[in-house]
Formats: C-alpha cells, structure tokens, sequence
C-alpha cells in the first residue's frame, strides 16, 4: 500500500479498518450503493454483491481519518 500524507496536517496516515460487531463476530464496515430502505427482518435492505469493503487511513499526529471503498480491503 502506497504511503498517504494527511491532508489536514502533512502527517503519515497509517492503514486501519472500521470494526463492526455482529452477533459474536467482528467484520470490516462496507459501503452500499443507494439510499438505505427498511427491512423488517434485517433492519436495512442491501445487495449482498454490490457491498465494497472500506479501508480507513488514520493520521498518525492529529487522528484525522479518511475512508476509502475498493474490493481489496476485504478480510483475508
């Protein structure tokens, strides 16, 4: 992964991810295309395949975060 400087402050922005909980697991956040509908039994509609993983980059001197959507930043 490329180097990124932080576009608040010139720093060096480390490689993270968002962890989100779900029911005794800890996965990585994704993003979904569309505005988000209601679903009775899972309390959002989304299309499974059309999911992107984010990788979020944190600035290692003043904690900025910046997030990016692209299919490598899916667990391994």
């Amino acid at each position: 992964m490329p180097e990124h400087e932080c576009p608040k402050c010139r720093g060096r922005m480390e490689q993270g991810f968002i962890v989100d909980n779900s029911y005794g697991a800890l996965i990585v956040s994704h993003w979904a295309p569309g505005a988000p509908r209601k679903s009775f039994w899972t309390g959002t509609k989304v299309h499974q395949e059309k999911q992107i993983p984010i990788g979020t980059f944190r600035c290692a001197a003043c904690g900025y975060l910046e997030h990016y959507a692209k299919p490598e930043y899916e667990a391994s």
